[in-house]
């Protein structure tokens, strides 16, 4: 049914419809109408500039480098000169719709469905192959999820079969896993993710592996949520689909050493690193533009405010394994400033694979107990205190704060092992623990000294 609306103007239909095709044709013209104009409405919020100190302006628009302050405005400009992209929009979401409708109309409970065909025969396994060290994997799968509650139940029964820890997002955009365990575990895994029907589009070698394990993690985490990674913008409104053209790790490569030969002629390019302040600072690639941001969610806003940054400049994104550059560079994209937009594709984690002595230099940061994980022996970061050559965090010593610490051994033996002489203090006095008995996370010179959204100049 989706299909016959590819070429439908559904706002110049006239009521001279076949009867025989009323029951079905009728209500899905009046359905595309309905989404079209809802998703008409995100586009044009998601063009929406937010209030800053610098412009109190109460409502103001952006798009394709031009500014709109009447609604009437943007509204023209987006139907004349984004009519395709609302379409691609507008379609994909009704086909989801009416997939959903025709899965209800069969009468398939979801909710009853048996997981168990998905999860892998163990019972010739000895117990001690899923024990002990063995390795960590690294994997994003964007694709439709009807009902990730579904995946949830199979992922939680499936990592648990097979003592695996970790964390595992899943939405209706798709999945998004780091977990631990011995090979034998991770290898099962693997192949249940390839052998079950949604997900068999994937590639072994789009699972990442590094050396480590179920200790790795503390325990399992999984879960259903809006986005399989939190960018804090609606997927309806910037989808992943949008994102920029991915480049294999030799092509990102040759791109970068053209970027780094060319800095001194006044390059028009951009390489940019979509990670938290706190990942980039312990390993990056040779002249990036590296944001002081805590968060992922903060990067929206971060492109929102260095919008002139970006404008006619063609930008190369990166990230630990790509998945934040899939809807990074869809947001960038839908800004309409740069001249093009490439990611990386498998991220950082598959260029080192291929390049281990290239342009990136330092430690890869990984969420988990590890916090980095070595392909080189170069250290670009210093100790907190005495200011040498030290890449390995540990988490603040005070209860009440999460921040990481970069405190070498020396340190560490002197007593420095907070993450700022804010926390140090608290440390020593342990009168933040309330009546309760429990300790609160506070604010510290960290998270205080530093401007939320950063502003950027080349």
């Amino acid at each position: 049914m989706a299909s016959m609306l590819v070429d439908l103007d559904v706002e110049s239909l006239g009521p001279e419809v076949h009867k025989a095709d009323k029951p079905d044709f009728s209500a899905t013209r009046k359905l595309y109408s309905h989404v079209k104009k809802m998703t008409f409405a995100k586009f044009v919020a998601s063009k929406k500039v937010r209030p800053t100190c610098e412009n109190s302006s109460p409502a103001l628009w952006h798009c394709c480098g031009q500014s709109f302050r009447e609604s009437s405005s943007i509204h023209k400009h987006i139907a004349n000169s984004h009519a395709s992209e609302i379409h691609q929009l507008t379609t994909e979401t009704l086909d989801v719709m009416l997939h959903q409708a025709h899965s209800e109309e069969e009468s398939i409970n979801e909710e009853s469905t048996d997981v168990s065909s998905w999860i892998p025969n163990t019972s010739h396994i000895p117990e001690d192959d899923l024990k002990g060290p063995g390795e960590v994997l690294l994997y994003y799968c964007y694709c439709q999820l009807n009902d990730p509650q579904i995946i949830c139940q199979w992922q939680k029964e499936l990592c648990l079969k097979l003592k695996l820890t970790g964390k595992v997002r899943v939405a209706s955009e798709g999945i998004n896993g780091t977990v631990g365990g011995t090979k034998t575990a991770t290898n099962l895994y693997i192949k249940a993710m390839l052998s079950h029907p949604t997900f068999k589009i994937m590639q072994v070698q789009e699972f990442k592996k590094s050396e480590g394990g179920a200790a790795c993690f503390s325990d399992l985490k999984v879960g259903v949520y809006k986005e399989i990674v939190p960018m804090g913008v609606d997927p309806a409104i910037v989808s992943y689909r949008l994102a920029g053209i991915h480049l294999e790790p030799k092509e990102f490569h040759k791109e970068v050493k053209a970027f780094v030969e060319n800095q001194s002629s006044g390059n028009d390019t951009i390489l940019l690193d979509c990670r938290n302040f706190y990942e980039s600072k312990i390993g990056q690639f040779s002249q990036c533009l590296a944001p002081n941001i805590r968060k992922f969610s903060y990067f929206p806003d971060y492109v929102d405010k260095n919008l002139d940054l970006f404008r006619d400049k063609k930008v190369l994104m990166y990230c630990t394994g790509g998945i934040r550059c899939e809807r990074g560079s869809a947001y960038l994209k839908s800004k309409n400033v740069c001249k093009e937009v490439y990611q990386l594709k498998g991220g950082i984690h598959k260029y080192l694979e291929q390049f281990p002595d290239g342009f990136y230099h330092g430690k890869l940061f990984v969420f988990d107990d590890r916090y980095a994980i070595a392909f080189n022996e170069d250290v670009i970061s210093e100790c907190r205190y005495c200011s040498c050559p030290w890449d390995q965090y540990q988490l603040c010593s005070t209860d009440f704060c999460c921040q990481l610490v970069l405190s070498c051994t020396t340190c560490i033996e002197r007593g420095l092992t907070a993450c700022c002489p804010v926390c140090q203090a608290k440390e020593q006095n342990h009168s933040d623990v309330s009546s309760d008995g429990l300790s609160h996370r506070e604010e510290c010179e960290c998270t205080m000294s530093r401007p939320k959204i950063p502003k950027d100049a080349l």
